[in-house]
């Protein structure tokens, strides 16, 4: 597996760990058993690493990325890229230990994609969390992908999501600006931690309930987790989340957050596209619970 490094001064092993989508101790161990290179060289787990290297994941177990045949909800396609509403629990990429089922395994069954981000990630622009729904762009050419990479990196893609959250929101719409970066307590989450990115979060109250609120959220950055980490800051996290908030979990289908509108300027026509989805079942069965 070979990974090009799109940031700048992070630890190698907390890299991998947000890249892979695997435990520190698992990429310590890697790291120890020389089955990971930088730019061809063996490298300490502490080296920061920088724009533009090469780390190769020389893994033992059987990593090759098969295509699997699946029936994908795409909402949008042509010849340069291609929209797609990811159900509830499927993750977005393959990792170490998790090389089956991801939606790449069924993207590349459906059809040409990027290698831009390397065999792991092709054609994935953005992600988001296994058992967080809704749509995501993915491309099918190298220059597609590095046009739609940078609009999302100058904020000017448009995403909005809706979430269910515990408590009552006092105010109808609200900013949260606080730095996300690695819990120092649990390297399984995400934090408002001193020195993390800056990450900014806008909510708009749509519904109250008795114990809940129902909120539209927009983003104007792109940290891990980070509308999950966000609400359980100031104290609304989000119903069924089972990471964050250290509430009761009413079932097994993860958190109730679907990402429900996309918009981007498409890199070859110009044309300016929007996309809606509607919430999932397993996100409107709990909102039942609610209403």
């Amino acid at each position: 597996m070979k990974v090009v490094v799109k940031k700048e001064n992070i630890r190698l092993d907390q890299y991998l760990v947000e890249e892979l989508g695997i435990s520190r101790s698992q990429v310590l161990k890697m790291i120890k058993n020389d089955e990971v290179l930088v730019n061809g060289k063996k490298t300490k787990s502490g080296y920061n690493v920088i724009n533009g290297d090469i780390i190769d994941v020389n893994h033992e177990e059987n990593n090759d990325i098969l295509p699997e045949k699946m029936d994908l909800d795409i909402v949008y396609e042509d010849e340069y890229l291609l929209v797609v509403n990811k159900p509830n629990g499927m993750v977005v990429h393959p990792a170490p230990g998790n090389y089956h089922g991801t939606l790449v395994n069924g993207l590349l069954a459906h059809g040409k994609l990027s290698d831009v981000n390397g065999e792991f990630r092709p054609g994935i622009v953005h992600r988001i969390d296994a058992y967080t729904t809704g749509l995501l762009m993915v491309a099918k050419t190298n220059k597609v992908h590095e046009t739609l990479a940078k609009e999302l990196s100058e904020k000017k893609t448009y995403r909005k999501y809706i979430a269910l959250v515990w408590g009552i929101l006092p105010s109808d719409t609200g900013e949260i600006d606080a730095p996300i970066g690695r819990s120092p307590r649990d390297r399984k989450k995400m934090a408002v931690v001193a020195g993390g990115k800056r990450a900014v979060t806008h909510f708009k109250v749509l519904k109250r309930f008795e114990k809940a609120t129902l909120i539209s959220v927009t983003l104007e950055t792109g940290r891990t987790h980070q509308i999950r980490v966000h609400m359980d800051y100031i104290g609304h996290p989000v119903v069924n989340d089972p990471l964050y908030g250290g509430r009761k979990l009413i079932d097994d289908t993860g958190q109730c957050l679907h990402a429900k509108e996309l918009g981007f300027t498409h890199p070859v026509t110009h044309e300016y596209m929007q996309f809606d989805s509607e919430l999932p079942e397993c996100f409107t069965d709990i909102l039942k619970k609610f209403e």
